[in-house]
């Protein structure tokens, strides 16, 4: 492919340097890729434990080469109010000439900025991704039948006659564009997120895995699980985890547990923490890829997070909590689906899997023969600006 000067636009979207979420990792593997990358974006970001910060930088490179244009919002700088406005997004979009717009969601006032732009340069290639289901949006009536119904269905029917392609990162992302919004099925396709494939090699150096486990008391032969995020009321299944592990009688069988823990929660993760579970706190950003990289089976029995996808990536097995539109991390066998919000259930499937090497190792091996590659960020920007046939 001849390079390009591709332009995403993340105003609906905290544009944070060094996280991995699909905003800086498609930009980093585009540039990758040979082409001339800019992401217009706001000057809200994230700090290291997840808080809403301001970054001060107007324009800068950051250090994958992506040239990132901050802007300032009309009215009162202020992240929390629902519908935004940014001063000078036309005059950016003149500046940076853009051959393609990747963009970051519908759901922004200046959309028509955009069109514009795009009817007065027609050659103009336009991808649109979308990150909101019905587990993060369209929650109450009015946020349902107005705010997405008609308001930002409204945005995203103006810009739809120049867009290549409509993504969703999960089946689910993708029927709420159809549902929701109003595109045709034949403009929508899957688009997942994935893992930074520069990650990989680091989170399954051998290293790295036996630094963590000794560090933590585990055994060579011990099977370690490990769970992580951030655990609150829509994750509060973390707890029935620690119980079932708890109740195993196999003795080799040893739980991790890390990240944050809202105050509703902590005495019943307290109270479950044993030789069994232990239940190691924050750990940094940068290092959640080795923690899940050591381990032998990762469980996430609440909502869906990222890391569904980044744990794949690595070639990892999982089990899952069923939601309806995120079955995409099973590649044919190496995850298993958990129904119910039980101790009862998690033990039956952790007793089935743990007591056959075979079907873990099953699991494992389609985790790295398929799941590694279905999930990097190397094919997953190939694919983000592919154009229709």
């Amino acid at each position: 492919m001849n390079s390009k000067k591709i332009v995403h636009i993340s105003l609906n979207s905290l544009f944070t340097d060094g996280w991995s979420y699909q905003d800086q990792l498609l930009t980093k593997y585009h540039k990758k890729m040979g082409h001339e990358v800019t992401d217009i974006t706001s000057h809200w970001i994230n700090d290291d434990k997840g808080n809403v910060i301001w970054d001060e930088r107007c324009e800068y490179v950051n250090t994958d080469g992506v040239k990132v244009i901050r802007l300032n919002m009309k009215g009162r700088d202020d992240y929390s109010r629902k519908f935004l406005h940014f001063k000078g997004f036309y005059e950016a979009l003149e500046e940076e000439h853009a051959d393609i717009f990747f963009v970051h969601g519908v759901n922004f006032l200046d959309m028509t900025d955009l069109v514009n732009y795009i009817k007065k340069h027609p050659s103009v290639k336009v991808f649109v991704d979308n990150h909101g289901d019905f587990s993060n949006s369209g929650l109450n009536w009015i946020s349902k039948n107005i705010i997405h119904k008609i308001i930002w269905r409204h945005y995203t029917k103006i810009i739809m006659p120049y867009v290549n392609t409509f993504y969703g990162v999960t089946p689910s992302r993708v029927d709420f564009l159809v549902d929701m919004y109003g595109v045709p099925k034949e403009k929508v396709e899957l688009l997942v997120m994935g893992v930074d494939d520069d990650d990989v090699a680091t989170a399954l150096a051998p290293d790295s895995v036996d630094r963590i486990r000794k560090e933590y008391g585990m055994a060579q032969d011990d099977i370690l699980i490990m769970t992580g995020g951030k655990i609150d009321m829509a994750k509060r299944q973390t707890i029935n985890l620690m119980k079932a592990i708890n109740q195993t009688t196999n003795p080799k069988v040893k739980l991790i547990v890390f990240g944050s823990v809202v105050e509703e929660l902590k005495e019943a993760v307290d109270g479950q923490i044993s030789e069994k579970c232990q239940y190691i706190g924050w750990i940094d950003s940068k290092e959640t890829l080795q923690y899940y990289g050591a381990a032998d089976l990762v469980v996430f029995p609440g909502r869906h997070s990222v890391f569904w996808e980044q744990v794949v990536g690595i070639g990892k097995p999982m089990i899952c909590k069923y939601w309806e539109g995120t079955t995409h991390v099973d590649v044919g066998g190496n995850v298993r689906f958990l129904y119910k919000d039980t101790v009862e259930e998690l033990s039956a499937l952790l007793e089935k899997l743990l007591s056959s090497d075979e079907e873990l190792a099953h699991m494992q091996a389609v985790a790295r023969e398929k799941g590694m590659k279905a999930f990097s960020y190397s094919e997953i920007a190939k694919q983000s600006i592919k154009e229709r046939d």
